[in-house]
């Protein structure tokens, strides 16, 4: 029951967050120009139209009533419809949600693996310090650091179109695909075959991924080995060792698991960058996710797609901080929830 109330409790206090949060960017995209302004350079369209247009869209409101129109129908499943020319005044809940499982799954995937391999290759260089192998991730952590994460994209995404051509040289399909498949129905399955559909969504995934986790990997390692060595330096550490404990059990059983707390808090920080790598990650591979969504709301000043777009952001980073604070309990029973 405490942890239930906790989690109540933690939920309770990212509301008004939340609430201030939208606020301030429903002010900023309300600054941000008119939505309607693209609408106006058509000639064949009157000023009485734009007019009704506008009324219909409550767009002729003041800002505060316009907030609350937008909130009220934002917590009742009406995010309101994409205004943008071409959109054919698509509904935005549809389409937030379509994007949002598309990058979810990307931003998930590389997440796993950066924490799996981070924290592995931070532990094995914490425990062989100055060795060969600390010296190699020490080295790779750093230049994963300098690249900027579209740089990484770009680069993999060259060699990717290199490998391809040289797979249809040998008279196969490409691996690395570019556009993200959308489409797991079982005609693809029966048309493409299984072991090719599932090449082909691997090689999707694949690369986009690699891009993102590269990045993270490296943060994910050096923390935990920074975090490992002082925690090796620890008087229980010692006394663990005193007793004739073996060294495999000291670093497991009583060091590993408290050098993962600062980790754990690097993740729930760490997950607003990973959001940020995976729109321009999703731009290189043109990938039909949050990013690309993003993008087109911005360039064609579409207020309700923005909006949309922050706030599932905003509560997809107050989860993974919930999620952070859950484990710190895990890891160090002295941290209570209740």
């Amino acid at each position: 029951m405490n942890l239930v109330f906790y989690i109540l409790r933690r939920l309770a206090i990212s509301i008004p967050i939340l609430l201030i949060g939208s606020f301030l960017v429903f002010v900023m995209v309300a600054g941000a120009g008119d939505p309607l302004a693209e609408l106006r350079t058509q000639p064949n369209i009157n000023q009485e139209s734009i007019d009704a247009i506008a009324h219909e869209l409550g767009l002729d409101k003041p800002l505060i009533p316009r907030y609350f129109d937008w909130l009220g129908g934002f917590v009742t499943g009406d995010w309101g419809i994409s205004i943008a020319q071409g959109s054919a005044m698509e509904p935005v809940f549809p389409k937030i949600m379509d994007a949002f499982w598309v990058s979810i799954r990307l931003i998930l995937g590389a997440e796993i693996l950066a924490v799996i391999l981070g924290v592995a290759v931070g532990l094995l260089a914490a425990v062989k310090q100055y060795s060969v192998v600390d010296y190699a991730a020490t080295t790779l952590a750093f230049l994963f650091f300098s690249m900027p994460i579209f740089c990484v994209a770009i680069v993999l995404k060259i060699y990717a179109i290199d490998l391809n051509v040289v797979i249809n040289n040998l008279g196969l399909n490409d691996i690395f695909g570019n556009p993200f498949l959308r489409t797991t129905s079982p005609e693809s399955l029966e048309s493409d075959g299984f072991w090719d559909f599932i090449i082909k969504y691997t090689g999707a995934f694949l690369l986009p991924t690699l891009s993102i986790m590269f990045i993270s990997f490296a943060a994910y390692s050096r923390f935990q080995r920074s975090s490992m060595l002082e925690t090796l330096n620890m008087d229980y550490v010692r006394t663990a060792r005193a007793k004739g404990l073996t060294e495999r059990r000291v670093i497991l059983k009583h060091a590993f698991r408290n050098a993962l707390i600062p980790t754990t808090t690097l993740f729930s920080v760490n997950f607003v960058t990973v959001v940020t790598g995976a729109v321009i990650t999703e731009r290189v591979f043109n990938w039909n996710g949050m990013g690309a969504v993003l993008v087109e709301a911005v360039n064609k000043n579409d207020p309700n797609v923005m909006m949309g777009w922050v706030v599932v952001i905003s509560i997809a980073v107050i989860i993974a901080n919930l999620i952070a604070d859950l484990l710190y309990g895990i890891l160090d029973p002295r941290i209570r929830v209740g």
